[in-house]
């Protein structure tokens, strides 16, 4: 018989349901994230991203170049409760140049909520993010968002979909019109029709419900018209889908879609109350000697996330954990299995936003910031003694690359700290060549640059700017012949730089110049991400 101390362990498992919001940039996700918040009582306005007329900013961007772009740059944590249910928010960059901020959040939710623009119908960047779910089998609903724009026919995009993400849909709410005639949605996974008024700041008070799509009263409020129009897609919905099975669902076969307009608050609240019924409670996760189940009582967790001066005032710097089983307690011991060491965290924070709350506890699902001095990075496995780390926490090889140049030598060891704080985040890698103590940044993507150099300057007060160099390509390097690793270093040394870990790093000028190089050096291993140490195990 379980104990209760047991069935507490469990019932508060059972209670978290933990997701990541994804999109395409400006497909409405942030927005989507707010009215979440809203419909869940976490907060009581929601902040327009970009509207001049609400001086708020969105909830989930927090930082100031967020604000001034109204783009998300970085992963958000947010928890908040519903329905009985612990849910905890992971909205995520929707720019490709922070893309493999995105991906390594995926590693650590249960379940994706995807939003498409309805005007614009699926878009490139969430064609990448779903082939990342797709190969994790990760449970997705898509949300069909501006359905109070004149977009594409609701019968098309459910096609375009299907086509272009490579899943199987399934609708469970369908709108009335669209545009400037939108009314509402009809809820057919739970047979109710929910009328809104537009209001983009609160959740309306008038919520009409009608159980039977047939009933004439139906006729009064939507017109004779839209509510023929309306039988008519219900009944080709019901012919052409069978019934709904939550099994397919959770397998990732199949994705229910939801249409709304979460600027005007449309459709929301249908998406959430059905995600709450429907949505996995926190899963397993595989590691290098075995899978970890959530129900397991003691504490496992990985870090995907670091975030330097999530308060800029008190220059923090938190690792983001997300519990994978037991129970994760305030002021105990763990050990960091990288570094061989037992931890203890004093202050463990869960998030609102930028809102940090002290934690006594947490369970498997939440994700919890733990204040750091240097000892994490992203991928650390924590444990109760186990020597194990979790898989699959993707690591990115730099495309573009440039110098970092100094222009306050007044600030210099400011500059240092923050550009060695910024790199730890994982959006940007670090390189220095020698002589010279010459600093090359790497990323994916160019509006990294602007970002970092902004908070450089906001965050440490260092001025710098950033010079093109040469190069397309970072190859770490390693060999079983130490003099002929030493000769191509000598032969080289204006390419040769070093990473974070003081690991050997070959920058090549281009695709030609790299194959030239390896094959004219089989006896050195060229390696394309840092990741090189566990390339074999």
């Amino acid at each position: 018989m379980l104990s209760s101390r047991a069935m507490d362990f469990i019932e508060e498992q059972n209670r978290r349901k933990t997701f990541g919001i994804i999109s395409h940039p400006d497909a409405g996700k942030t927005t989507l994230t707010e009215k979440l918040l809203l419909f869940g009582g976490a907060i009581q306005v929601a902040g327009a991203v970009k509207s001049n007329k609400i001086k708020k900013s969105a909830t989930s961007d927090f930082m100031e170049i967020e604000k001034q772009r109204g783009i998300s740059v970085a992963t958000s944590v947010m928890s908040f409760e519903y329905g009985g249910k612990l849910i905890n928010i992971l909205d995520t960059p929707g720019h490709k140049d922070f893309a493999e901020d995105t991906y390594r959040t995926l590693t650590a939710v249960d379940s994706v909520i995807m939003v498409v623009d309805s005007v614009k119908g699926v878009e490139e960047q969430t064609r990448k993010l779903m082939e990342v779910c797709a190969m994790r089998k990760t449970p997705v609903i898509v949300f069909v968002n501006k359905l109070d724009r004149e977009g594409k026919d609701p019968f098309e995009l459910m096609e375009e979909i299907e086509k272009e993400l490579k899943i199987i849909t399934f609708p469970l709410s369908w709108p009335i019109n669209r545009g400037s005639t939108f009314k509402g949605v009809y809820n057919l996974h739970r047979k109710s029709l929910n009328l809104f008024r537009p209001s983009s700041t609160k959740v309306s008070d008038e919520i009409v419900e009608i159980s039977d799509i047939n009933d004439p009263k139906l006729n009064e409020l939507i017109t004779e018209r839209d509510a023929n129009k309306l039988r008519e897609d219900a009944e080709l919905i019901t012919s052409v889908y069978d019934n709904f099975d939550v099994n397919d669902y959770l397998a990732g076969d199949v994705a229910p879609v939801f249409f709304g307009s979460a600027v005007n608050n449309f459709g929301v609240q249908e998406l959430l109350d059905t995600f709450i019924e429907i949505a996995p409670t926190p899963r397993g996760r595989e590691t290098d000697k075995r899978e970890v189940e959530p129900t397991e009582k003691k504490l496992t967790g990985f870090i995907f996330k670091i975030h330097a001066n999530l308060d800029p005032k008190h220059r923090d710097r938190i690792a983001f954990l997300r519990i994978v089983s037991g129970t994760f307690e305030r002021n105990k011991y763990y050990k960091h299995t990288r570094l061989n060491k037992e931890l203890r965290f004093n202050t463990p924070v869960t998030f609102m936003a930028q809102d940090k709350n002290i934690v006594d506890e947490a369970f498997p699902g939440d994700v919890v910031g733990l204040y750091d001095t240097g000892n994490f990075k992203i991928g650390d496995t924590l444990t109760e003694g186990e020597q194990m780390n979790f898989r699959g926490i993707p690591s990115f090889s730099p495309e573009i690359f440039k110098e970092l140049i100094n222009t306050d030598p007044m600030k210099t060891k400011q500059l240092e700290k923050g550009i060695s704080q910024l790199t730890d985040e994982g959006v940007a890698q670090l390189f220095t060549q020698q002589p010279g103590n010459r600093k090359f940044v790497g990323t994916v993507g160019e509006l990294q640059f602007e970002v970092i150099q902004h908070r450089l300057l906001h965050e440490y007060g260092a001025s710098c700017r950033f010079q093109a160099i040469n190069m397309t390509r970072a190859c770490w390097l390693t060999s079983e012949n130490p003099q002929k690793l030493e000769e191509f270093i000598r032969f080289k040394s204006t390419s040769i730089v070093r990473d974070k870990d003081d690991n050997l790093v070959y920058l090549a000028p281009s695709e030609w110049f790299l194959k030239m190089e390896q094959d004219n050096n089989p006896d050195i291993q060229f390696h394309l991400n840092s990741e090189f140490k566990t390339e074999t195990a």
